[in-house]
């Protein structure tokens, strides 16, 4: 259970940071609350996710999967640079996910 709260709070942290975008600087209400909503859940589950899990395990894979979310959705919504860097970058990143997952 504690996984799926990790794995939920990392699907939040994407939506607050793209939310970010869509903000417009905190000018628009309704992107402006729906972002401060996901980033007040996103928060929320990982507390719940690190009463059972280790906490530098838990915060890593909540960061990793929110930046590898936001990267590929800045990607196709942003129409950001799509680079063999880039692609290795978040692939490093998935590994490391993985890894902390398993040692834990």
């Amino acid at each position: 259970m504690s996984w799926t709260l990790l794995v939920l709070a990392g699907l939040f942290e994407i939506g607050w940071a793209i939310g970010l975008k869509y903000t417009e600087g905190f000018t628009r209400p309704l992107p402006t609350a729906l972002t401060v909503g996901a980033m007040v859940i996103s928060i929320a589950l990982l507390g719940l996710a690190v009463r059972h899990l280790p906490m530098g395990t838990a915060y890593a894979i909540w960061t990793g999967i929110g930046t590898v979310g936001t990267v590929i959705l800045g990607i196709v919504l942003f129409a950001e640079p799509v680079t063999a860097l880039r692609l290795g970058c978040i692939a490093l990143i998935v590994t490391g996910i993985m890894g902390l997952k398993f040692a834990a």
